[in-house]
């Protein structure tokens, strides 16, 4: 997208208000935009060319003033800026605030959502995944903030029961791994063998990698 001004926002959004029935001016008060219908509280939309902490900032403090407030952003482009916008409407959908899109080029506008005091909607499945693996957990491993991928989860920590019993006693059956180290799903694990630790030795029988020994060796260390 060329560089564009704020500015240029502000006549597609107020044809589009307009064919909505509203009277609409620019720059009154400290708002980008004012549109008023009859007996309506009045109408303010924010101007911006991107979503921003500001704009957020902004456009909530406009809701002093009247419940219906926008903020307008030029059109998306690209599956990246598609990914960004659906999250920043998610935000304002939180924040009781409507969007609107703007084709500069073309004039359209298109609205994304409505002000509208935001319910959100518990998800049950996800709250026990949170639940199980709290539960699962042994101690607290790992510090708030961490990168994904050095997290320690339940199951790298039963991962690594099952490659400290079969470093300290060899090969092993995958039920006698499970009876010595309490982990459940011992057999299973190592047959998925996510971490590449473990090695099928027939029969039911697993051993410890070279990638399982050296795992090992990094968390002694």
């Amino acid at each position: 997208m060329s560089k564009i001004k704020e500015t240029a926002l502000y006549p597609p959004v107020k044809a589009y208000l307009q064919a909505l029935g509203y009277e609409v001016k620019g720059e009154v008060g400290a708002a980008d935009v004012v549109a008023c219908r009859g007996q309506e509280p009045p109408l303010i939309v924010e101007l911006k060319l991107g979503f921003s902490l500001q704009l957020f900032h902004q456009a909530v403090a406009r809701q002093r003033v009247t419940d219906s407030v926008y903020v307008a952003v030029p059109r998306w482009t690209g599956r990246a800026g598609w990914k960004a916008f659906k999250a920043n409407v998610g935000l304002c959908k939180r924040l009781a605030l409507g969007v609107l899109s703007v084709d500069v080029h073309s004039g359209s506008v298109q609205a994304h959502s409505d002000p509208a005091v935001f319910q959100p909607r518990k998800m049950a499945a996800k709250k026990a995944a949170l639940m199980r693996e709290f539960a699962a957990r042994d101690g607290d491993p790992n510090l708030g903030g961490m990168s994904r991928e050095t997290i320690v989860t339940a199951y790298r920590q039963a991962a690594e029961k099952c490659a400290q019993h079969l470093a300290a006693h060899g090969p092993c059956r995958g039920r006698d791994v499970k009876e010595a180290t309490g982990v459940a799903r011992a057999t299973e694990m190592m047959r998925a063998n996510h971490y590449g630790w473990f090695e099928r030795e027939g029969g039911g029988v697993y051993a410890l990698s070279a990638a399982g020994r050296a795992a090992l060796g990094r968390s002694a260390g």
